[in-house]
């Protein structure tokens, strides 16, 4: 399995960072496909506009775990729109590589992470800001 993997990616699912649950979350984002079994949930801590705690909860395959774990990473400290910039490509850079067929792990990450963004925004009274993933989550194929 090692051989499929960059040693980041393992690195991030066996010491995955930011694992749990923040309780009463400035935003929460969940998503998931029940066909692959991937479902990822990230929870926001916001101050000023800034992410200051994140936390996920994923039940998947290692690269989701990895995704998970390496988007927290990405987002800790940023802005909410420097957050939001943060792709899915991004996420499977920064972890050295994705097989083709775990992509829509990263973008798993990149979904949630835009729907606790959102979900911030909307109890603040803002508009939510517009998803525009060049491909969806259920246009990947899932292993």
């Amino acid at each position: 399995m090692t051989g499929v993997y960059s040693e980041k990616v393992m690195e991030h699912f066996r010491n995955p960072r930011n694992v749990g649950v923040i309780e009463d979350a400035d935003g929460v984002g969940e998503v998931g496909n029940p066909v692959c079994g991937d479902i990822m949930k990230i929870y926001l801590r916001i101050e000023n506009n800034r992410i200051t705690d994140v936390k996920f909860q994923t039940f998947g395959c290692g690269a989701a775990i990895a995704s998970s774990s390496m988007a927290t990473e990405l987002v800790k400290g940023k802005t909410l729109e420097e957050a939001w910039e943060i792709s899915n490509r991004a996420v499977a850079e920064a972890l050295e590589g994705l097989p083709p067929i775990k992509m829509h792990c990263s973008v798993l990450a990149e979904e949630a992470i835009h729907k606790a963004i959102n979900e911030y925004r909307k109890k603040q009274g803002l508009e939510p800001w517009a998803e525009e993933h060049p491909h969806s989550h259920d246009d990947l194929e899932c292993a």
